[in-house]
């Protein structure tokens, strides 16, 4: 698959529907990253247009010449960090679901690659976690769990220990650990072509500041519960902050010891199922 280099850190975003800045650009440090060595950090230009969803502009498809949109969507710790008080995504939503973008899903098949360096964590464990959270997005794509019919959307995975650009647009689906600023637990970064309303691309970095588990651990974020809300990113859908949805996958806020997101809630299951 040819490289797609898009330098999106050099570009001010801008919303094509209304042309109206919503939000002040704030200002992100950069934090090095290890064990890669490459920067990561959302650009200081990006805006805030909802609740820990920042726009990262809009570039051209060096090959199809398509307007590329990108976004991140930052994942906290309970407790560190608040939401937006200019926006909320689902402050009037009476459902346990909403998405990063209208109308927006994967509409053709990708592969992803996965570099657990850094986590502390078994390799196959890692790789199954990412392989069975797809699973369960995929699972409940039809409205039903359990009975072995679904979508395949994010396609198969493998394991690499190749330095990972997560947070570039190289059309590369990638996962790693990297070291993020404290209360940031997870970053996932999505893009999509805004005449097809298709994604084309997902990349997500998980926060070496925090200790992680494979096992639900007291003292350790865990892994399958942290990157089944991260890959429902991945898939099109969006967080959700009020306090009647707390049950859901896709609540935006984690801590120590939690597994309740491992499973998909109804809320989750009825987004999906609506969006593909």
């Amino acid at each position: 698959m040819p490289k797609k280099l898009i330098a999106f850190n050099t570009i001010i975003s801008v919303f094509l529907s209304t042309g109206v800045v919503l939000a002040t650009p704030p200002t992100f440090q950069t934090v090095t990253v290890a064990p890669a060595g490459h920067q990561i950090s959302i650009p200081e230009q990006a805006l805030q247009v909802a609740d820990n969803v920042f726009d990262l502009g809009v570039g051209s498809d060096p090959v199809s010449g398509d307007p590329i949109q990108g976004y991140a969507i930052v994942h906290y710790k309970r407790g560190t960090a608040g939401k937006s008080a200019a926006s909320h995504q689902n402050g009037g939503s009476t459902t346990c679901y909403t998405y990063i973008a209208r109308n927006i899903k994967w509409k053709s098949v990708e592969n992803w690659v996965v570099n657990p360096a850094g986590s502390n964590l078994d390799d196959a464990g890692v790789l199954s976690v990412v392989t069975n959270g797809i699973a369960k997005w995929e699972d409940a794509a039809d409205g039903v769990v359990g009975n072995s019919v679904g979508y395949n959307i994010l396609g198969g995975g493998a394991l690499t220990s190749d330095s990972l650009a997560a947070g570039t647009y190289n059309l590369t689906n990638e996962v790693e650990f990297a070291l993020l600023s404290e209360g940031t637990i997870a970053v996932t970064y999505v893009w999509y072509n805004l005449f097809t309303k298709a994604f084309v691309e997902w990349d997500q970095i998980y926060n070496t500041f925090y200790p992680w588990s494979l096992s639900g651990a007291a003292n350790a974020m865990d892994f399958d519960d942290i990157a089944t809300h991260e890959l429902g990113h991945s898939v099109g859908m969006g967080d959700l902050y009020k306090s009647t949805c707390l049950e859901e996958t896709m609540f935006g806020y984690a801590d120590y010891g939690e597994t309740k997101k491992r499973d998909l809630n109804t809320g989750d299951i009825a987004g999906v199922n609506k969006l593909y």
